[in-house]
């Protein structure tokens, strides 16, 4: 069996055979599963309701030991996975959550070698799954228009690589701009209004290219899945939600956990092709065919204060 090997540099991966080093980041695990993230410093302490831990006494232990505070209590430091970060994280926006990033990099099948276009980069969370999922053959452009979002997703992204990696670039613009210029295998959309991005995204796909947005409510559903679909350039447009149901395993208590990461957003793909102009296919027949179309723009109007 061969050992795994040791990165080059950068942060060390979790299940890296090597000691705890001064300047790492890790996870501290109690008994009760709470988590801790600290950057070991020589000298410093880890202070918490159960006691201290002094970093000392971390640097140079072995990934999974078990250190005690000076109150007796017992706690795990471990390397910490991509999860742990986006859960303790510093946010700026909502986080895309692992079992959402999970979906969106199946779905669109973003894969080594992939150039993506994310919008927006939010926090950074998302950020690193994409990066994860091209590898360093591939690129990853985020689109940010809030530059103090754009800063945390850099900060973020930079702890978890231990710098800016060479494959990232951020750029603090409305991806309304910015599409169209750019070409990419996959679009990935994070944003309020997607469907103002659909027009620019056909021109920076090529086909059989994918989108992919990411929206929590049942209206930006209907809104962009029309937009998708008469766009013209478009077809296989699906939307799914993720559900995750933890367990509770004890023995021969087996039970559904009291808690379960519920509904968090929806997700919309799909896949680009010519236009029927060009020899694609012919436009779905859809029900709102038969039927009045939605004026979203009536709709809009009507969710606006009065002027009175």
């Amino acid at each position: 069996m061969t050992t795994p090997a040791t990165p080059p540099a950068g942060p060390l991966l979790p299940g890296t055979d090597a000691p705890l080093a001064a300047g790492e980041l890790v996870l501290l695990l109690d008994r009760k599963g709470r988590r801790y993230l600290v950057d070991l410093d020589p000298g410093a302490q880890w202070h918490s309701h159960g006691g201290l831990v002094e970093h000392d006494e971390l640097i140079g232990a072995r990934e999974g030991s078990a250190i005690r505070t000076t109150k007796g209590m017992e706690v795990v430091v471990l390397r910490p996975t991509r999860e742990d970060l986006i859960l303790k994280m510093q946010r700026g926006a909502q986080v895309v959550y692992p079992k959402d990033q999970a979906m969106i990099v199946a779905m669109a099948d973003i894969r080594p070698g992939c150039t993506v276009i994310e919008a927006g980069a939010g926090s950074g969370a998302l950020t690193m799954a994409l990066l994860a999922a091209v590898g360093p053959t591939g690129q990853v452009l985020s689109v940010e228009r809030r530059e103090d979002h754009a800063r945390i997703a850099r900060r973020n992204v930079e702890r978890l690589h231990g710098g800016v990696p060479d494959n990232w670039h951020l750029v603090i613009d409305d991806v309304v701009d910015v599409l169209g210029a750019q070409r990419a295998h996959r679009v990935v959309l994070d944003l309020l209004e997607p469907w103002r991005a659909i027009p620019g995204t056909a021109e920076s796909l090529a086909p059989g290219g994918i989108v992919c947005t990411y929206t929590p409510g049942v209206p930006q559903v209907m809104r962009v899945s029309d937009a998708l679909w008469a766009d013209g350039r478009f077809t296989e447009v699906r939307t799914t939600e993720t559900l995750v149901r933890g367990w509770d395993v004890d023995g021969l208590a087996v039970r559904p956990a009291h808690r379960m990461v519920a509904h968090t957003a929806f997700l919309t793909t799909a896949r680009r092709v010519p236009s029927r102009e060009e020899g694609g296919p012919a436009r779905r027949r859809r029900k709102a065919d038969t039927g009045g179309q939605v004026d979203w723009e009536a709709s809009d109007r009507s969710r606006e204060p009065d002027d009175e």
